[in-house]
């Protein structure tokens, strides 16, 4: 105290460790001010890392099979692939989208090719082509070949002394299913938390915007050199954006938009210099919002453009990811406004790829130990966080 002032001694903290000093790294600390506030880089970088995320993060927490209006007839289905694991997602004669693993319960083989969201495929049963046992949509058993009711081929056995097959206990492995509006989501685990309680406010938001009225129009699929977790942290802050998106922050007021977050999601409100017209909105508030639901789903509300996109953020190794952009607007056939609007978008994310791979490639060189957040990266800093209590769980 001098002079009946309180003097504040202002906080300071080294900004990096480095492996060349021998700096120790630490877990993230949960107050963003603290000097370990990022997750250590090989967390970035190690093969051991995006193993244990297969089980850990992927195996655990909710993550996005595709929307539900790809498949509006009973047997339309495609397939979705979540590190290891590729899954079946059927509409069922009862109109109820399921999800079982590609895997038939017979010896093990893959039942259906790969067949992606955008291009759908439709079948009255689930058949595996090895030993054509076939599966209702539901999941249960329907009917295997003569070859396994009579034992012709054994000497040692005589026909009734073949067990019957029971439909229900040799039925496919059913995946945990749930749906925010039209967005339909699998968790592998045994006993998931509910998706509402993952989704926090997010769930709430988004089905109060009638985003099952619009039609899917475009998919661009890119192979990104860097780990997800990487891209995660770039499109979750913007204090790259004035030097890196000159174009689109022109139209943005920063110092007027705000970073929310939450347990498990994050919400970017981006404020626009000028209002636009209600009818260029699906929400209500004049600005765009970027919502990231934990661990690697986005849904883009421009604010500019009647219609959304999505972004899967899909691992393939510690060092590549596969980023899944999807737009949605009310028809699938796009006009020149909303097809200039997409090449928009794509320009952000050749413009993000290439950070996100540039600072890749200062991960992987092994200096760096544990960088440290800024202020306004308390988005990442929850992503890094959310990361490093997987790792623990």
């Amino acid at each position: 105290m001098v002079n009946g002032d309180v003097v504040y001694e202002a906080k300071t903290t080294r900004m990096t460790r480095w492996n060349q000093l021998n700096d120790d790294v630490e877990a993230v600390s949960s107050d963003i001010t603290d000097e370990t506030n990022a997750l250590p880089a090989k967390y970035f970088t190690s093969s051991e890392i995006h193993e244990l995320e297969k089980e850990k993060i992927f195996g655990r927490y909710w993550v996005y099979a595709g929307h539900a209006n790809a498949i509006t007839e009973p047997g339309a289905y495609f397939t979705r692939t979540v590190g290891d694991r590729q899954v079946i997602i059927v509409r069922g004669h009862d109109d109820e989208i399921r999800a079982f693993f590609n895997v038939c319960a017979h010896r093990g083989s893959k039942m259906v090719e790969d067949t992606p969201m955008t291009d759908p495929e439709n079948m009255g049963r689930i058949r595996c082509p090895y030993h054509m046992w076939s599966y209702d949509l539901d999941g249960d058993l329907e009917s295997t070949p003569q070859s396994f009711e009579e034992a012709g081929l054994n000497p040692d056995l005589s026909d009734d002394e073949v067990c019957g097959m029971d439909a229900s206990e040799n039925s496919l492995s059913e995946v945990e299913t749930d749906r925010i509006g039209p967005f339909v989501f699998l968790n592998f685990a045994q006993d998931p938390m509910p998706l509402a309680e993952q989704a926090g406010t997010l769930k709430s938001e988004l089905e109060a915007m009638p985003l099952g009225e619009y039609e899917h129009a475009a998919r661009y699929v890119s192979e990104v050199e860097c780990n997800w977790k990487t891209f995660a942290g770039n499109y979750s802050e913007c204090d790259h954006c004035h030097a890196n998106h000159q174009d689109w922050i022109t139209d943005i007021e920063l110092a007027e938009s705000e970073l929310e977050v939450n347990d498990y999601h994050w919400i970017l409100h981006y404020t626009h210099d000028e209002d636009v017209e209600d009818e260029m909105r699906i929400h209500d508030e004049h600005e765009a919002k970027f919502y990231y639901f934990w661990p690697n789903f986005t849904v883009n509300m421009y604010g500019t453009a009647d219609g959304y996109g999505t972004y899967i953020i899909d691992p393939i190794d510690e060092g590549r990811f596969q980023l899944i952009a999807d737009y949605y607007f009310s028809d699938e056939e796009m006009t020149d406004a909303e097809q200039e609007f997409v090449q928009t978008s794509r320009q952000l994310q050749e413009e993000d790829f290439e950070l996100v791979e540039r600072q890749y490639e200062g991960l992987k060189s092994g200096a760096l130990a544990q960088a440290q957040l800024g202020p306004n990266e308390h988005t990442v800093h929850r992503l890094h966080r959310l990361a490093q209590e997987a790792y623990e769980a």
